[in-house]
């Protein structure tokens, strides 16, 4: 078996300072030189990638957009990825960037632009295929953890969450997209490569311990094994009530006790994560038809998929003072509703990106009319740019994320071209995406290495390459 093997990089140990953006990364010089490790530094090179960079950037006569593109896009396997062999079989560890832990949600995202390129680049697809059996080991591990490490001896620097944590996990929030992470994954793969390698017993255990941990925080009884504390001063830290977050109604919808943004629920009933499970377990049902010939479980999970589907249409889809009948963000199966959206995916705005709704929907157009307005709350409007933003960073910051998810769904060629200029202007210099920055001053921005964003834009340059290439000269 052909591996490669990898240079794993040192991180910092946390993501929520703010530097000056000088003291992160060097200002580029005239003629934009690679912000890119040295060839002998990356963690991995894949060829068909790199035929793939140089062909986009043939397409990009804006300097700077191109730059931007080969910085960004092999920015994953350049800096992150970790693959070997465990028990004689691929096994790949992929860290977020600065923070030296591997999230089910954001390595399956870092990953995800490049299974279009697996049937002609074998190493790429063994790497992938590694990925896929370290996520079931570490739902094995624990269900309802969100980050975990490498080597299970590290202490994690939330130790003193409670309960306390498993050795190996870096942190345990609860987040149901968590586990969809693991499943979209699987499903691409599959797609991707045709390959059932990586569907053991194992696999088969971790993807039916994903469906019961979804029917448990239904909470039907009333009851969830699962709590969350930590001591902080911020309040989006924790859920409320000893850790077991407000009260639901069981109305079939699964809680998630945080969100995409590791930022508490208010409402524990998360639609873009429901929505997401939906998908989830459809897929599932597909893989157990086709893979593994078990039709009971297989017809149990499309069940369970309708079940949720009837529950997400009764009580999310609300009526809004301005805009109709739209999804809400949260509920709580009361009849409370939580109007607003989050730049980290799944979103609401990510719902035609991650293919839940074509972008020409009804109900999803309505939707993203509310989002794009005054009339959410985390939707800021400032001297640098316009777009989405997160509680989790604060009431100025928009997220690059936010705005590429807008140009991933949106259906007019002028507002596609706004937001690639918007993420043009507002790198600070760096050649890179940041989580996120300052609506009047995107030099003051939150981290410096953050890979899914890097290759999120890659992602967004080859979508507009493949679909409308004629943009990329209108930049």
């Amino acid at each position: 078996m052909q591996r490669r093997q990898f240079l794993q990089l040192s991180a910092a140990a946390s993501a929520a300072s703010i530097l000056p953006s000088s003291v992160l990364w060097p200002r580029y010089r005239p003629g934009l030189p690679s912000q890119r490790p040295p060839l002998e530094k990356r963690n991995f090179t894949s060829t068909a990638l790199e035929e793939q960079i140089h062909q986009v950037k043939r397409a990009i006569p804006d300097e700077e957009l191109a730059w931007l593109f080969e910085n960004c896009y092999p920015n994953t396997l350049d800096t992150t990825v970790d693959a070997g062999e465990l028990d004689g079989k691929p096994d790949t560890f992929v860290i977020t960037g600065d923070i030296d832990a591997m999230w089910l949600r954001d390595s399956c995202a870092q990953v995800w632009p490049y299974l279009p390129l697996i049937r002609k680049d074998e190493p790429l697809r063994l790497l992938i295929n590694g990925l896929v059996r370290r996520q079931a080991r570490c739902v094995l591990l624990d269900p309802y953890a969100n980050a975990f490490y490498k080597d299970s001896s590290r202490k994690s620097e939330w130790d003193e969450d409670r309960p306390p944590l498993l050795p190996g996990v870096h942190e345990r929030k609860w987040e149901v997209d968590s586990l969809c992470y693991a499943v979209r994954l699987s499903h691409g793969y599959w797609k991707a490569s045709g390959d059932n390698s990586p569907f053991d017993d194992d696999w088969d255990k971790a993807m039916r311990l994903i469906v019961d941990t979804f029917r448990t925080e239904q909470r039907k009884n009333g009851e969830s094994p699962y709590y969350f504390t930590r001591e902080t001063t911020w309040m989006t830290d924790a859920p409320p009530f000893n850790g077991k977050g407000r009260p639901i109604r069981p109305v079939g919808l699964i809680a998630s006790m945080f969100r995409p943004s590791d930022d508490a629920t208010v409402f524990p009933f998360l639609i873009p994560s429901n929505l997401f499970a939906i998908q989830s377990l459809q897929q599932l049902a597909e893989m157990f038809d086709v893979i593994k010939r078990d039709k009971a479980f297989a017809a149990s999970c499309r069940a369970f998929a309708e079940e949720v589907k009837q529950a997400v249409q009764r009580y999310a889809v609300v009526k809004h003072l301005n805009y109709g009948r739209i999804y809400a963000y949260e509920v709580d199966g009361y009849g409370n509703a939580l109007f607003q959206d989050d730049a980290n995916v799944p979103s609401l705005m990510s719902l035609a990106y991650l293919g839940v709704h074509t972008a020409k929907d009804p109900l999803y157009r309505h939707t993203r009319r509310f989002l794009l307005s005054n009339h959410n709350p985390y939707y800021f409007q400032g001297k640098a740019a316009e777009g989405q933003a997160s509680p989790h960073s604060g009431l100025r910051r928009i997220w690059p994320m936010g705005i590429i998810l807008r140009a991933m769904t949106a259906t007019g060629d002028e507002e596609i071209l706004h937001c690639l200029r918007m993420l043009k202007a507002t790198h600070a210099g760096t050649g890179f995406m940041h989580e996120a920055f300052d609506m009047d001053d995107p030099e003051d921005f939150t981290r410096k290495w953050f890979a899914w964003a890097n290759t999120l834009f890659g992602e967004l340059i080859v979508k507009i390459y493949e679909e409308r290439p004629e943009l990329l000269k209108r930049v």
